[in-house]
Formats: C-alpha cells, structure tokens, sequence
C-alpha cells in the first residue's frame, strides 16, 4: 500500500521548492495586526500566533457579503447539465483578484438541512462534485466550496495551488483565515434560503479548515473530518506530499519553531472553542496515510475522546492518495453520507 500511494504522489511533476518567506506583508490587514510590536520577522508572526490564539473569534469575524448570486454555466462536455454556483465577494481581500472572488457550486435539495464541503489541497473543479450529488440523494443540500488559490480562484502564474500551503508563512496563514471566512459566509446564504441545519465536511487541508470553522461557528451541528491531523507544520514536515516545502525550509527553521509560526491554523490549537457548541464529529483517517500520518489521527481522536466530546471514528484500509481510488473511495464516501445523514 504505501508503495501504491509513493507512486500516486509521484504522479505530479510540478512541485516547485521555494525558500522560506515570513510573509510579514502579509499580515498588514489582519484584526489582530495592531498592538504588536514591529520585531524581527520570526518574533512578530508568533507573537500574532499567541494573539490570534487569545482573540480568535476576532481573527476569524467579519461582514457578510452584500453580493451573494447563483450563476448558471453550461458545460461544454457531452451529456453534461449546466451547473449552478454560488458566487461573491470573499470579506478577506488579497492582490489577487481572481483569489477574491469565492465560487461553489450549488446542489439543491429540498428540507432544512445543508452541508458546506471543503475539498482538499490541489483540488480541481470536479472534486467532491460526486459526493455532494450523494448527499443530494440522502435529502441533503451542498455547496462545494472552492479553497483560496484553487480551480478558477489560482493565480495565472502557478500551476498548483501553492499559494494556499508553501513556505510563505504569512500567506499560508491568510489562505485559511480566508478559506474558514469563506465558509462561513457559505452558511451565512443557506441560512437565509431557509435551511436550518448545518454541517460541514472538510478533506484533508479542507479538514483543517473545517476545523477551525466550527471550532468559532456556532451553526454546525454536524463536522466530518476526512483525514485529521492534529499540528499545521507536523503534517508539512513529515508529509510525503509536502516534501518540496520542506526542501525550500529546513535549513532555516526546525520543526518546533515552524510549528509556533502555524499555530494560528494548527486544529490542536482550537479543541477549547471547538467544544462551546454541542455538536457530531466523524473522524476518518487512512491507515498506510503517509500525508497525514495515522499518528496524528490518532491524537487528534485521542484529544476529542479526553474531552468527552460526541465522535465517531472510520478507519479506511489505505492511503491519503489512495483514498481518492477504487474501491476506497466509495467506502469513504459511504463513511461521509452515513454520517451527514444521521447527524443533520
């Protein structure tokens, strides 16, 4: 198995090592930014880590956009029907324009209940589409949520989203404040087209910020985590598919000192707000993962079950990558629409 997932990880050829970037630019217009002391680059992002943590609810507020709209697009693929998306302006702005925009893609249904889905890193367009068409199926609505610097919101310049995960700290840290922002958003419109429950399903980077989403949105009652990991920078580090971001960093930093810079963005870090909302969890991780290595998993569950928190655990008999094959992804999406159904 994990000689299948080294060859399925191999398929991409387009890796680019870039060097280590504090990316304090990047942090100008954070809520947060005021009041810290202009200090050299590594002690500025983490005293912001150490004040994002202690006001998070304010890292991660803002105002409901003003121009939410459904568009209908055509396919240009045979046998294709058209496709409704939700589009708006995201409340986190950045010198992309393209990134600004938020596009998700709409699957109706009928009944109070709707699930925000957040695909994973390097996500094309059709991602999850097959999976929201599933939750369609069990009486439940979905917008696939496309991530910041992914499909139509990736810059002209890269090839892969590496805008949203690379050794630019301080933009790392903006892509998932933006991404949980977005999100959020997303239920901002469910909500004012009448549904009433709420989930959220996060793959792999989309588990992450899934996370954090419900850890400061008091709305969702039901979280599926597809693959879990406890530490930002842990799964950087010891990740096969972020090999090419440690190659660009670990001359210049250790592990312990990039984990103090994503703090801000690490799970581990927001299990006391997570718990403020009475809420399900399904936990599914792969057994050979060697992205998010099972240890994580295992201390990301080993934390939600010290907190007594309301679980439920799926082990999958495979990879990260693998997961996305047959026949594992159809008991991974089995796991997902089981649980979204029960829970909402």
């Amino acid at each position: 198995m994990h000689s299948w997932e080294t060859r399925l990880n191999a398929r991409d050829s387009n890796r680019v090592v870039r060097p280590l970037d504090w990316g304090v630019e990047w942090t100008q217009n954070w809520p947060c930014r005021n009041g810290c002391a202009q200090n050299e680059p590594e002690q500025l992002v983490g005293e912001l880590n150490r004040h994002i943590l202690a006001h998070s609810d304010e890292f991660f507020s803002y105002r409901t956009p003003g121009d939410f709209r459904l568009q209908r697009e055509s396919s240009s693929a045979p046998g294709h029907q058209p496709s409704t998306f939700l589009r708006f302006t995201s409340p986190v702005i950045t010198p992309y324009s393209g990134n600004n925009t938020v596009h998700a893609r709409w699957f109706p249904a009928r009944g109070g209940r709707a699930v925000v889905v957040l695909p994973q890193w390097n996500a094309d367009a059709e991602s999850h589409n097959a999976l929201c068409r599933i939750f369609n199926f069990r009486g439940v609505a979905a917008l696939r949520l496309s991530l910041p610097y992914h499909d139509l919101r990736k810059p002209p310049e890269i090839e892969r989203a590496d805008y949203a995960v690379s050794a630019n700290i301080g933009r790392t840290i903006d892509a998932a404040r933006q991404a949980v922002i977005d999100a959020r958003c997303c239920l901002d419109w469910l909500q004012a087209q009448g549904y009433c429950r709420f989930g959220i399903v996060g793959t792999s980077l989309g588990s992450c910020y899934a996370f954090i989403a419900a850890a400061h949105e008091p709305r969702l009652s039901a979280c599926a985590f597809n693959h879990a990991s406890t530490y930002f920078a842990d799964v950087v580090w010891t990740g096969q598919s972020t090999r090419h971001i440690r190659a660009g960093i670990d001359r210049q930093i250790d592990l312990e000192r990039l984990r103090q810079t994503w703090l801000a963005i690490s799970p581990m870090s927001y299990f006391d707000k997570f718990e403020r909302y009475p809420r399900r969890s399904l936990v599914v991780y792969a057994k050979y993962d060697l992205t998010f290595l099972p240890e994580f998993s295992l201390q990301f569950i080993a934390e939600c079950r010290r907190r007594s928190l309301r679980h439920e655990v799926s082990v999958l008999p495979c990879g990260h990558y693998s997961c996305g094959e047959f026949p594992f992804k159809y008991l991974d999406a089995y796991y997902l629409a089981k649980f979204v159904r029960h829970a909402l």
